[in-house]
């Protein structure tokens, strides 16, 4: 599962890409400095990890991971090619969640593309050219459904008719996302075509050192201007946030945010909320060897979430112990949890619990 950072040139995507990853992809101050994609493995900050590590004192700590990749800047006219449009799309279109990066703060020594800071001008530009790029690919599909239709084939008139709608929709300026489609005819018809615009987004707004505890007016803006949207919109100073992943030490980085007036990183809200975006949880595995956070689709079977660990764990699946984080950090052991009957015994068809402690017991 990957979240694809993008936005205009110029914009802070790469700092931003060096700031959540190890992998320092080459960042400077003028457009398409980014030409093929870096990829970064980046580690999900997660509280409930350090308190098992503190409680079961193991040999190694596993965190969970999500897959984060930037990718070059878009302009004006890509859906026709112009600049590296035809390579971005086919990038985006590779990724399952989008961060969208606006540029949120005032600074003539950093050049913008289109010569002045307006993020909403700038989303709108984005949206567009996804949205050109979508449309092409609903009318190719509906050309080769309507053909099917006109002959009574009831399901292609059913998919004619959800294709309709979200070609009505994109010639309007609104993204696949935001179409009332049913959820089955989302599923069918909508899901297999991949389109860029039907992927959830979070917007980053790139905010100065002085916008970063409380956000500024573009902020707001662009919070209004998505509050038909149902993304969620973080804000972060994301030169600053460079600058702090620069200092050697924790203690360093932990002075300079508290300096700011920050708890944590930007970075790290954000990490967290694409982990959300891509519709991911956690759970642990806690012994003696090893302390580690498994990554799951929301909404995993117990048989499924096993299956993460190995195949042979879902294959042979017979029955999955459960300890609710809570209980854990409340009795302090499993040993405890246990004599306090806290730990469930749960079949295949237990829905795993973000946050959820478990063992599985299985044969093959």
């Amino acid at each position: 599962m990957k979240a694809g950072i993008v936005g205009l040139p110029n914009v802070g995507k790469s700092t931003l890409f060096n700031c959540l990853s190890n992998a320092k992809a080459q960042s400077a101050n003028f457009p398409f400095c980014t030409i093929e994609p870096n990829i970064g493995v980046v580690n999900v900050p997660d509280p409930r990890l350090e308190k098992l590590e503190e409680l079961v004192n193991p040999q190694r700590v596993v965190p969970a991971t999500v897959e984060i990749v930037d990718i070059a800047g878009l302009v004006k006219g890509a859906s026709k090619g112009e600049g590296l449009g035809n390579q971005f799309l086919g990038n985006i279109r590779e990724t399952d969640a989008i961060l969208h990066v606006l540029r949120c703060f005032d600074n003539d020594n950093v050049v913008h593309v289109d010569g002045s800071v307006d993020p909403i001008r700038d989303k709108e530009t984005i949206d567009i050219e996804l949205q050109l790029r979508d449309l092409e690919s609903v009318e190719k599909r509906l050309d080769k459904v309507s053909r099917a239709a006109k002959t009574g084939n009831k399901e292609a008139q059913k998919e004619a008719a959800v294709l309709t709608q979200l070609k009505e929709g994109l010639e309007s300026g609104v993204s696949v996302r935001a179409i009332s489609v049913a959820d089955d005819d989302r599923t069918e018809f909508v899901k297999p075509l991949q389109l860029i615009t039907d992927k959830p987004v979070m917007y980053v707004c790139n905010v100065d050192e002085a916008a970063a505890v409380d956000g500024n007016e573009y902020v707001k803006k662009v919070k209004q201007a998505v509050a038909d949207e149902d993304a969620e919109v973080i804000y972060l100073a994301v030169g600053t946030e460079a600058d702090i992943t620069e200092l050697e030490t924790y203690e360093e980085r932990q002075m300079f945010l508290e300096d700011l007036g920050l708890s944590e990183p930007g970075s790290a809200k954000l990490i967290r909320g694409a982990y959300r975006l891509l519709n991911l949880e956690t759970y642990f595995t806690a012994g003696e060897k090893e302390v580690r956070a498994w990554t799951i689709k929301k909404g995993s079977t117990a048989p499924q979430a096993a299956g993460v660990i190995h195949t042979d764990f879902e294959k042979g699946f017979i029955r999955a112990e459960v300890i609710s984080f809570d209980d854990y950090v409340k009795y302090g052991s499993e040993a405890k949890v246990k004599e306090a009957g806290k730990m469930r015994v749960e079949g295949k068809d237990y829905i795993v619990q973000d946050g959820d402690v478990m063992h599985f017991r299985f044969n093959v």
